[in-house]
């Protein structure tokens, strides 16, 4: 009879407490499937953002020492106090925060707005206390993560301005407010010197009020990828990197047309504060590529004619389809440089010449693409090359575009934030971040670029 022997055991050498921490690694094996993500907690701002008139102060708390204007993120509570100096004969006051997004038309005067996001908290009463109005009031209110715009749900823009010249031009514009609402009977002596609005009847005064930033931040779902490595026959693909290619004809019948190819970081998600790596690489015979060397990517650092380059372009759009300014039926856009690459030669072979390089993004550059109620902000990687005298040229024009993603904040090993892809979650004053996601709708609009 034959047995089967069990293999050998050796019990671990455990601690004097008996126990023996694991080994941990930040990233998930393939073999395991995570359930739930930490809420990734960052220090909160303490400061006090102060708006004062003659007799009525709004307290906003949570904010940066010495900013012109209070900051808010995705989901995040404005939390504050009304001061009153002079609260006598007061019967209502009520705080109020109103988004807005205005397509004005420049020439002839003609407004569209829509309404992004409304709510009032009333913070007393007269008719449903006793006593009198307390100088203080304190009050909390949460921003909405969504909006309904023509009938789909989408997250609620950021602060935005533009202006799109044209006949006839657009101001777009995305702004968010709070306003202190205090309600006293004309035949008082008015607390403050007031405009009137029509909220609570013709006995309302609007108190006091003041715009507010509101940025929400998102992250990359996934961490940036080692560089591709080049061999003898080129870049050598990598599942984590997305090639885009395009040709660059050739005019003469002594020369072959080139193929170029241009690879970025297969989610095409990046934070805004960090450079966007990308390879470049021309195949052709050895006769084209030495003919195309003088319009081959400049290496130099303060060249300032490249006739190859590689940049970020920002397109905003307004669809004035649908406002009420007459004879305009049409979209209207404009492009934006808000970031240039910089190319390092990687190395050669008897076919291909190959780069390397980083894209710097425009420190003027504080919010994410976005879509909301006829205005869209988009960005795409653009690599061209344009002969400076096309007619003498010995190839023609190449623009090959990579639609991208920016987010405001880095990928994080631990996982923060939502993962809906919309940036919806918890903000900036001490919460977590959105993520983004390489399978989102907006790289597969065929059309997501137009007049590039």
């Amino acid at each position: 009879m034959s047995t089967t022997s069990l293999p050998s055991y050796v019990a671990p050498v455990l601690s004097q407490n008996h126990g023996r921490a694991p080994s941990y690694n930040a990233e998930r094996p393939s073999y395991e499937r995570r359930i739930a993500v930490a809420d990734h907690r960052e220090p909160r701002a303490l400061g006090l953002f102060v708006k004062q008139s003659k007799s009525v102060a709004l307290h906003l708390f949570d904010q940066e020492d010495g900013i012109s204007l209070p900051v808010y993120s995705t989901g995040d509570n404005v939390k504050g106090e009304v001061r009153l100096s002079k609260p006598e004969n007061v019967t209502n006051v009520e705080v109020k925060i109103e988004g807005r997004l205005r397509l004005k038309e420049i020439a002839e005067g003609g407004t569209t707005t829509a309404k992004l996001c409304l709510d009032t908290d009333s913070l007393w009463l007269k008719a449903e206390s006793s006593g009198p109005c307390p100088a203080i009031l304190p009050f909390s209110l949460q921003l909405p993560n969504h909006f309904e715009c023509e009938g789909e749900t989408v997250p609620l823009p950021p602060t935005y301005d533009v202006k799109l010249s044209g006949v006839p031009g657009f101001n777009a514009t995305i702004e968010y407010s709070i306003s202190v609402l205090v309600d006293k009977p004309h035949s008082g002596a008015s607390i403050v010197p007031l405009v009137k609005t029509t909220l609570f009847g013709s006995s309302s005064n609007a108190a006091i009020s003041t715009h507010f930033q509101y940025y929400p931040r998102t992250r990359p779902a996934t961490a940036p990828p080692p560089p591709l490595l080049l061999t003898q026959h080129g870049f050598s693909e990598h599942p984590e990197w997305q090639a885009f290619d395009s040709m660059i004809h050739a005019k003469s019948g002594n020369l072959q047309d080139i193929t170029t190819v241009l690879y970025i970081p297969k989610s095409r998600v990046f934070c805004m504060n960090e450079p966007i790596p990308f390879h470049v690489m021309f195949r052709s015979s050895a006769i084209s590529l030495a003919s195309f060397m003088p319009y081959c990517p400049s290496t130099s650092t303060t060249s300032t004619e490249r006739m190859t380059k590689i940049q970020l372009l920002r397109q905003s759009t307004v669809d004035v389809r649908n406002t009420e300014v007459q004879g305009t039926k049409t979209d209207m856009w404009r492009l934006d440089a808000v970031g240039e690459g910089i190319f390092r030669v990687a190395g050669d072979g008897p076919d291909f010449i190959a780069y390397s390089g980083e894209i710097t993004i425009d420190s003027s550059v504080k919010v994410a693409g976005f879509k909301a109620a006829g205005l869209s902000v988009k960005d795409c990687i653009v690599l061209s090359m344009t002969p400076p005298e096309p007619q003498k040229s010995p190839f023609g024009e190449l623009r090959l575009l990579a639609p991208i993603q920016l987010t405001t904040d880095a990928w994080a090993a631990d996982g923060a934030g939502s993962t809906n892809g919309h940036g919806a979650g918890n903000g900036a004053n001490g919460n977590g971040n959105g993520t983004y996601r390489d399978d989102d709708s907006i790289f597969k609009d065929p059309n997501y670029f137009q007049g590039v």
